[in-house]
């Protein structure tokens, strides 16, 4: 008998850094409606065509993924599946500030804000 193996990093679609797992799951506590899920999008938008956006649900579409990583249940839809493929999510804390990034090995271009971005 034959085993495939299958390398879950190469077809993983997002990855949830622990930093930001664990804001997310601090923010989560804060709202007054205590979601279930992070929806993490792209959208059309923003100076280089895409934008991405993230927001808290209740519930999960007919057309959304569910990845739970690091205690998170995120959300992602089949349109912005493909350019998030591979793409991970991290919270940075700086100087100048703190936010959430998302690295994504997609992105070909880029706008110097780092609001938008193009993958052609």
């Amino acid at each position: 008998m034959k085993t495939i193996m299958s390398n879950t990093q190469t077809s993983k679609l997002l990855t949830i850094m622990p930093k930001a797992a664990e804001k997310v799951l601090a923010f989560m506590k804060e709202e007054a409606e205590k979601p279930e899920y992070l929806r993490i999008y792209v959208q059309g938008g923003g100076c280089s065509g895409l934008s991405y956006g993230m927001s808290f649900e209740q519930k999960k579409e007919d057309d959304d993924i569910l990845i739970e990583e690091n205690g998170v249940k995120v959300l992602v839809d089949s349109y912005s599946q493909d350019y998030l493929k591979g793409a991970n999510v991290d919270y940075i804390e700086s100087l100048m500030g703190a936010g959430f990034k998302i690295n994504n090995p997609n992105v070909t271009k880029s706008c110097s804000c780092g609001s938008s971005f193009s993958t052609s």
